[in-house]
């Protein structure tokens, strides 16, 4: 059985080399054709408004020129590395207590699902109170944004492990420690590494706002710059600095999870 899905992932090209290159054909393709409607709308509907690709690239050059964009660059990664770190140890230990021990689940799954229904902006009055407006205040929101969809995802992973296997487990002697190592971890981890994509795409969005409304500062603190200036071209710089930081932690995130579920099927996507 395990040759013949293997013969039949050899004969898509899903999972060979050939395919991942006709992947990469393709991304270049509508990267290529994303920068060619860009310029045209930028030629004929763009008012002063759209900045053209090249004027985007000139004025990357001239914000990287006096570091201005490295500054905040440095400082947006800054609040987000330590706030999703934060998220991450929080959360999966959490996660993890509420789906392996029952009681503890159902006491604080209310408050959960409170919390994660709840705007994260609502806090900000209380953080800037309590934090003040320097790092304290964006790392502790970008902790409220990534916190809650890892700590669901986590729960959820445990609860949906195999009560079989487990059952089984028990039954052939095993200890706790054997089988959360060996049937519980693995079966979750699927379910944890879905919320840290959501979690990581979440903090890079709250980093954003925490510096938008604490201290204009970082990334966002150039997007209110140049926003409310009508300075587009390096406006545009800031939003595609912003993109290139979301699809590294995305790939980063799934390195991570091809490295801890190998025994799943790769896609080349």
């Amino acid at each position: 059985m395990v040759k013949q899905v293997g013969a039949v992932a050899g004969s898509s090209g899903l999972g060979s080399n050939g395919g991942k290159l006709h992947i990469g054909i393709w991304h270049a393709a509508v990267f290529l054709a994303f920068i060619l409607i860009w310029w045209g709308l930028s030629a004929t509907a763009g008012h002063g408004f759209l900045p053209s690709p090249r004027q985007t690239f000139n004025a990357a050059i001239r914000m990287s020129g006096d570091g201005t964009l490295a500054r905040a660059v440095i400082e947006s990664l800054i609040s987000l590395v330590c706030g999703f770190a934060l998220a991450v140890v929080v959360a999966i230990p959490a996660g993890m207590a509420m789906g392996g021990v029952a009681t503890v689940g159902a006491v604080l799954n209310p408050y959960v699902d409170a919390l994660s229904s709840m705007p994260r902006i609502a806090f900000l009055p209380l953080i800037i109170v309590f934090l003040g407006l320097g790092y304290e205040a964006k790392i502790f929101m970008v902790f409220l944004g990534a916190v809650m969809p890892i700590l669901i995802n986590t729960y959820a992973g445990v609860r949906n492990c195999d009560a079989e296997l487990i059952e089984m487990a028990q039954s052939a002697g095993a200890g706790n420690a054997d089988i959360f190592r060996k049937i519980i971890l693995p079966g979750a981890l699927p379910h944890i590494m879905t919320g840290l994509r959501v979690g990581a795409s979440l903090a890079l969005i709250n980093t954003v706002v925490a510096e938008l409304y604490t201290a204009v500062s970082g990334l966002g603190g150039l997007l209110s710059i140049y926003g409310n200036s009508f300075r587009m071209a390096p406006y545009f710089v800031v939003v595609v600095i912003l993109a290139v930081i979301g699809m590294i932690l995305m790939y980063a995130v799934r390195l991570l999870e091809r490295s801890v579920t190998r025994w799943r099927i790769e896609r080349p996507w």
